[in-house]
């Protein structure tokens, strides 16, 4: 039988997280639920910030210089190193194809999965419709930009990088007339009053969106069992489906796609799933009931099939 570690304040386990504001917010988070789900002392848990390779990147796009891995790298490295005991991820972030030295362990319960407009002090847009002709929303995400210029042609999407804060300064200061960012980041910094929630039928959001993950090293039974108590199995379940379908699609971080799983009142998991070209011209969308691990790549193997020439050869299955 598998004996659960306990760790004490002299002896802590080490939780690795990005330095950015957010991240240490959601690794608090993470940190909290092992605490109550365990009884531990708070100080049983010691969180050790790193600055990621992603986030001194603000000049140029990810997908142009590595992709989500810039967001994993060095903790990555330390887990592997043993440096750290597992690592707190915002799973929307991470690669959908993971390093077999690692497992994720864990979900937290999914938070708002939406995404919010955001317009300067005094703007008085809500939606993606009511911003002028020709306005600027600004973005890094490749399905973001598909998804507005999609609804809206005439819209500029001028890259706009940087964490949360960063980008609001940014666009106080006269960058972009608006962009896009996620409700449950925003919520995490308690900051859920700026901007409005597009609806998930207008903006379907990004695969794995609004959840946080924690791995550790998977030959790591007994850590593996201590993280598990804090799994949320619905969050679970629903992820894991949107990553199935990025998986079997072939997409990169260039790729532009959402995919959102919600479960429904009669018990079924939905799977929704769009796929565009870079400009959103051209799309296609789709959506299956989730019964079995295979249903999610059936999905986006049925897309690629209906797919318009533009959007197939974003994807490389």
């Amino acid at each position: 039988m598998t004996s659960i570690p306990h760790p004490t304040p002299a002896s802590p386990l080490r939780i690795g997280t990005r330095a950015s504001p957010l991240a240490m917010a959601q690794a608090n988070l993470a940190a909290a639920a092992l605490v109550a789900a365990h009884g531990l002392d708070p100080r049983a848990l010691e969180i050790l910030p790193m600055t990621a390779t992603g986030d001194k990147i603000q000049d140029r796009a990810l997908a142009e210089v590595g992709g989500k891995a810039l967001w994993t790298r060095e903790l990555d490295i330390a887990l592997d190193a043993k440096v750290i005991d597992m690592a707190v991820h915002s799973l929307k972030d991470v690669e959908t194809l993971r390093d077999e030295r690692f497992f994720l362990a864990a979900m937290l319960e999914r938070a708002d999965p939406r995404d919010r407009m955001v317009v300067p002090d005094g703007g008085t847009a809500r939606t993606i419709a009511d911003l002028p002709h020709g306005a600027r929303l600004g973005t890094s995400s490749p399905r973001r930009a598909a998804q507005v210029r999609r609804i809206r042609p005439d819209l500029e999407t001028p890259l706009l990088r940087g964490n949360v804060a960063t980008r609001l300064a940014k666009l106080a200061a006269g960058d972009a007339d608006a962009t896009l960012l996620a409700a449950a980041g925003l919520a995490r910094l308690g900051m859920d009053a700026i901007g409005t929630a597009q609806p998930i039928d207008l903006l379907l959001p990004a695969a794995s969106q609004g959840a946080i993950g924690i791995e550790c090293r998977a030959e790591d039974a007994p850590l593996r069992a201590l993280i598990a108590a804090v799994d949320h199995a619905p969050t679970h379940a629903a992820v894991a489906a949107e990553r199935a379908f990025l998986a079997a699609l072939g997409g990169d971080c260039r790729s532009p796609v959402a995919a959102h799983a919600r479960w429904l009142d009669d018990g079924a998991l939905r799977l929704d799933a769009e796929i565009y070209s870079e400009d959103g011209a051209d799309h296609v969308a789709g959506w299956t009931q989730v019964a079995g691990p295979a249903d999610a790549a059936t999905l986006a193997r049925r897309l690629l099939d209906e797919a318009p020439d533009a959007v197939r050869r974003l994807f490389a299955a």
